[in-house]
């Protein structure tokens, strides 16, 4: 075998968020035991087009003895999980612990400003001014009961998926919104997957580029939607 530049993945510095995964275009990687991995030598092309998605720095090139580059992996391979841990398909039995006589008139929505999607939300909106920033991931407002009356009442809100979205983006938005606003306390709100890990570092960074003294505060929602922290 002759040597060509393959990619390495630390596997005590992944923590199996998954967002290389969307980003290897060959297909030469997916989640395995929670854990990401180059399945075949085969499918990598050694460009690393995936070194930048991850927020571990757990990848990297190196150019050793593999096998000659075949093109991307099949649409399924056998070594394939489902991909990452977050997505498992799980449901929970409810039992309602409201009394029958509450209706949607005593419910209401703390929501404050739109949009709302860090994407499209700009920068410089009048609302950002002296606020407190709630950025959620967005499976959070369905799995937490009380979202609105705990995390959201008194912020402003911006939603993303971190591992769908491209999170290149959400660093330049989050930190243009820390740097040109007087933002007093940011909180990220999360499930307790893998997959909503992968914005802790980008907002901790933006924080600190913005040269600011911003308290900072982390929630964790689990599948089950109970709030441990």
């Amino acid at each position: 075998m002759a040597k060509r530049n393959v990619i390495n993945i630390d596997q005590d510095k992944c923590n199996g968020c998954g967002l290389c995964v969307p980003n290897c275009h060959e297909g030469a990687i997916q989640i395995i035991d929670g854990k990401a991995r180059l399945v075949s030598d085969t499918f990598c092309d050694g460009l690393g087009a995936c070194l930048g998605h991850c927020p571990q720095g757990a990848i990297t090139i190196e150019e050793r003895e593999a096998e000659a580059y075949v093109g991307p992996a099949p649409a399924k391979h056998p070594h394939h999980e489902g991909g990452c841990p977050g997505s498992k398909v799980m449901s929970f039995a409810r039992q309602s612990k409201c009394p029958d006589d509450v209706s949607q008139d005593h419910v209401k929505s703390e929501l404050g400003n739109w949009p709302i999607q860090i994407n499209l939300i700009p920068p410089h909106a009048p609302y950002f001014n002296g606020a407190d920033l709630l950025i959620a991931a967005d499976c959070v407002p369905f799995s937490y009961a009380g979202f609105h009356t705990e995390l959201l009442k008194g912020r402003v809100l911006l939603i993303g998926c971190p591992k769908l979205d491209d999170i290149q983006k959400y660093s330049s938005k989050i930190g243009a919104i820390l740097k040109d606003n007087d933002i007093k306390s940011v909180t990220y709100a999360h499930m307790e997957v893998p997959c909503c890990s992968g914005l802790i570092s980008v907002i901790k960074e933006a924080i600190l580029d913005s040269r600011k003294n911003i308290p900072f505060k982390e929630v964790t929602i689990t599948l089950q939607g109970e709030r441990i922290k």
